[in-house]
């Protein structure tokens, strides 16, 4: 597993939603990305700011937000601590 450097966070986003509350599928090119996910790995953190989010976190973080990479064949995103909004 990757371990990540400094302030930066790997997460498992949340499965995008198949279905709308009324129960319409939603097709694969409809889909909106996930805006939350697992912490599976965080860094140590800078040396004036220790890392807030830990191994096993489920966070909010902004659309854009992150870096998308392939690991073991499953797909992850690595990004910036600063660019998680919180914890839930």
């Amino acid at each position: 597993m990757l371990k990540p450097l400094a302030d930066r966070v790997l997460i498992e986003a949340a499965p995008a939603e198949e279905k709308t509350a009324s129960g319409i599928i939603i097709p694969d090119t409809a889909k909106e990305k996930p805006l939350q996910g697992k912490v599976i790995a965080v860094g140590p953190g800078k040396v004036d700011e220790p890392m807030t989010v830990k191994e096993g976190d489920s966070v909010l973080y902004g659309q854009y937000s992150g870096t998308e990479i392939k690991l073991d064949g499953n797909t992850y995103l690595i990004m910036r601590e600063s660019d998680v909004y919180g914890i839930l």
